[in-house]
């Protein structure tokens, strides 16, 4: 089986996040901690993490992309029982016995997401549109036609489809002290 390990490919994690997952924890969506949010109203840091965090379950940090990785099944039963912890520990469920259905349904997710080669990265983009939270999964793969030396992990393209949020960036640095 597999399922997503979140990833630092350089330090920007750290800066955009109110706290950032670290490099190698198993990793779920995480969409559940927004679906009782006014998307607009949270603070930026949070709204990051909305439109674009996976959560690592260990720290409850988020990061921007995963790997999708082998898990072995007593890995996947530690990830689960680990997120059901969490659940207690940070959302308030009761116990453990309680929140372990909602944990194994988040992870058999997360590992539908990994229906890929082991090393495929993978990104996720969420916005709310009439109400309810919509989520895309992409994948960024290195090119057959590149020899590995010359692998980008990104290449640029024009869509019709990018999100429309805009940031005021005059208007931020006047919020500066």
């Amino acid at each position: 089986m597999k399922l997503p390990r979140t990833i630092r490919l350089d330090a920007s994690d750290t800066f955009v996040f109110a706290r950032a997952a670290a490099p190698g924890e198993w990793a779920v969506t995480g969409t559940f901690l927004f679906t009782d949010s006014d998307v607009a109203s949270l603070p930026t840091k949070e709204r990051v993490a909305f439109r674009s965090g996976f959560l690592g379950i260990d720290s409850f940090g988020f990061s921007t992309l995963t790997v999708v990785s082998e898990a072995s099944e007593d890995e996947i039963e530690a990830a689960t029982a680990l997120l059901a912890r969490r659940f207690v520990e940070r959302l308030g469920a009761p116990d453990v016995a309680t929140a372990l259905p909602a944990a194994r349904e988040e992870i058999a997710f997360a590992a539908s997401l990994c229906d890929h080669a082991v090393g495929t990265l993978l990104a996720l983009q969420r916005v709310m549109e009439n109400g309810e939270i919509r989520e895309r999964y992409r994948t960024l793969t290195p090119r057959g036609d590149r020899p590995r030396a010359g692998f980008r992990a990104f290449d640029f393209f024009e869509t019709d489809d990018e999100p429309t949020e805009e940031v005021d960036l005059l208007a931020l640095m006047k919020d500066k002290p």
